[in-house]
């Protein structure tokens, strides 16, 4: 009798169907099997009167004004249905009146211009695009935890250079004070360096590139011919008079800059997951045929929302009055920290403020779960701070790799995209730190 061919792999035994089919080791390499700081710090997690600092979305509707838009559109046949790949000529022409001056040029709506299914979107079709295997992409840290899949998920080895904190030791430091060493930039170059990683403003530093930082940047991408992806999902949260340079707009940077763009920081409109890229055909083309088979295109009646959102912004001085009213929302939390007497970093821009956790002191024998055990210690503090005053935050080691760990440990990022009555309320509990922070000598 013939003998029967066993369907089962090697090394399965047939009562065990659990897996059957070995997954892509890129979901290692991209930390995407790994449980995640979001899914840690979740409210499913926290008490039930947790106040959310932690996760970046706004407890406030977007503009009437701009929901409205979304709404006529809804109610118009051509916005519920496909929209081109490069996006609704509306918006692109939208973001050509309300950007172009900023960049200094007349931007191309056909060429120059890409609607994506939110800022992720885009940064992952220009990694499609342009990423051969073995290529390097050079990453700030603390840098945003979706840059390191989306390049290892492309064949792409993620380098990373920290942003130097200052001391502990500095009083009143601002987002400032993380510097570049542009020596270790340097040195972090390769002959397989394909790209380098600008966000500014940063998340979660805050930080505000200075003109000089980016010039010294331009030059390196420049000197090894280096495509630079500039984030800058946040350029419309500047405070203290700070100045946003696009690096796209220095000498000989348009040729080989994208840059990413969001309506869900600019009209805090997160989920609607609309956002553009900028730049030059020879970018912006390839990084289309990549976008179009990702996604094809991007949902269209919200398309059209953000189109009469940017039309509109300058009749409703919505970015300058948007800029006033997160500037109180910041300072209402500097405040609650500058009584509970810890460290902080300044931010000049974006939503987050980095508070120094390193003096907050907890028991060895608290009933941590298992889910920080072996994390960095910001990882026991943050949740700590959540379980006995209340508030959530996210712990910063997360934002680094393993052996730059220890620089992220002594900080929680705390977001302030929140209502006013919320951050203060968030501020009243969080002056029950005191009784856990370090003696002072």
């Amino acid at each position: 009798m013939a003998s029967v061919k066993s369907d089962i792999p090697n090394g399965i035994k047939s009562s065990d169907r659990s897996a059957l089919i070995p997954f892509s080791s890129r979901l290692r390499e991209g930390r995407a099997l790994a449980q995640d700081v979001w899914s840690i710090f979740n409210a499913a997690n926290l008490p039930s009167d947790c106040i959310n600092l932690g996760q970046g979305y706004m407890n406030f509707a977007p503009p009437k004004w701009v929901t409205k838009a979304a709404e006529d559109a809804l109610n118009t046949v051509s916005p519920n249905h496909y929209s081109h790949p490069k996006g609704r000529p509306r918006l692109r022409q939208a973001i050509k009146d309300q950007y172009g001056a900023q960049f200094n040029r007349e931007l191309d709506i056909e060429t120059e211009i890409l609607i994506t299914s939110g800022a992720n979107e885009g940064q992952y079709s220009v990694f499609t695009a342009f990423l051969e295997a073995g290529d390097e992409v050079i990453m700030f840290e603390p840098f945003f935890d979706q840059y390191l899949p989306s390049v290892t998920f492309n064949g792409g080895k993620p380098v990373y250079v920290p942003l130097h904190p200052p001391p502990h030791s500095q009083a009143k430091p601002t987002s400032n004070d993380w510097k570049i060493d542009f020596d270790e930039l340097r040195h972090a170059i390769t002959p397989r360096t394909k790209m380098i990683i600008v966000n500014t403003p940063h998340n979660p530093v805050g930080k505000v590139f200075t003109r000089t930082e980016l010039e010294k940047i331009a030059a390196l991408a420049e000197e090894f011919n280096l495509l630079v992806m500039s984030d800058e999902v946040y350029d419309c949260l500047l405070y203290d008079n700070k100045e946003h340079v696009r690096i796209a707009t220095l000498p000989g940077m348009w040729d080989r800059t994208v840059t990413v763009g969001s309506a869900g920081k600019s009209f805090a409109a997160t989920g609607w997951r609309v956002g553009w890229l900028i730049g030059p055909p020879s970018i912006i083309t390839p990084t289309l045929a990549a976008s179009t088979r990702i996604v094809f295109c991007t949902n269209s009646p919200l398309q059209e929302a953000v189109a009469a959102g940017l039309e509109l912004v300058n009749q409703h001085k919505f970015f300058e009055t948007q800029v006033k009213e997160y500037q109180e929302r910041r300072d209402v939390l500097l405040e609650a920290f500058d009584r509970i007497g810890l460290q902080y970093t300044h931010p000049e821009g974006s939503y987050f403020v980095l508070l120094d956790i390193s003096d907050v002191v907890f028991p060895d024998d608290y009933p941590f779960p298992k889910s920080v055990q072996g994390r960095g210690r910001d990882f026991k503090a943050c949740w700590f701070i959540a379980m006995e005053v209340g508030v959530s935050s996210i712990p910063v080691s997360e934002f680094y790799c393993e052996e730059h760990t220890s620089i992220g440990e002594s900080y929680g990022r705390f977001a302030f995209c929140k209502d006013v009555d919320t951050l203060k309320a968030a501020g009243g509990r969080l002056q029950g730190l005191k009784k856990f922070m370090k003696a002072k000598p």
